[in-house]
């Protein structure tokens, strides 16, 4: 049997783990509301999905689903439990620009990591991709800003 899943998402009351998929074998969009037993908001985001994607009724559905978005749809039910909105939730979730990665904890850099990889792996190019291009030359226009940085002088080439 394969499972295609469309899309995923969360139910307050009760929580649970909505699955919206196809069954590939029968071509018909299915529902599946998934229970989050045992979950408060001190449990691990991360070993709750982990365990819910090896759960032995629920493990076939959510083959498909990324490990890293069960652990945000529970990151989101975790803060829904401690008074959060989904939106604030959501905001919390995302990687700020200007966050200075020195001073997170090792966790905190770990899962960063893990966001960064996921964005390159998605962005990345194979050679056997009809986008790819071996040597690409890209030129600026001359009427283009110049960013000027103290390491780019000429003088500092010189010893």
């Amino acid at each position: 049997m394969s499972i295609i899943a469309k899309r995923c998402g969360v139910k307050f009351e009760p929580p649970s783990i909505i699955l919206i998929y196809e069954n590939g074998d029968e071509s018909k969009i299915r529902k599946r509301v998934i229970p989050v037993r045992n979950f408060s908001m001190y449990s691990d985001c991360k070993r709750a999905a982990e365990k819910l994607k090896h759960h032995v009724r629920h493990g076939l559905y959510l083959e498909c689903v990324p490990l890293a978005q069960l652990e945000r749809l529970h990151v989101v039910l975790r803060d829904h439990l401690c008074g959060l909105t989904v939106e604030e939730s959501l905001a919390a979730q995302r990687c700020p620009q200007e966050e200075d990665l020195n001073k997170l904890s090792d966790n905190e850099l770990n899962g960063r990591k893990a966001q960064m990889d996921v964005l390159f792996e998605r962005n990345r190019c194979y050679k056997d991709d009809p986008a790819f291009v071996y040597d690409l030359e890209v030129e600026f226009p001359e009427n283009s800003v110049r960013e000027i940085c103290s390491w780019d002088d000429d003088q500092s080439d010189e010893f």
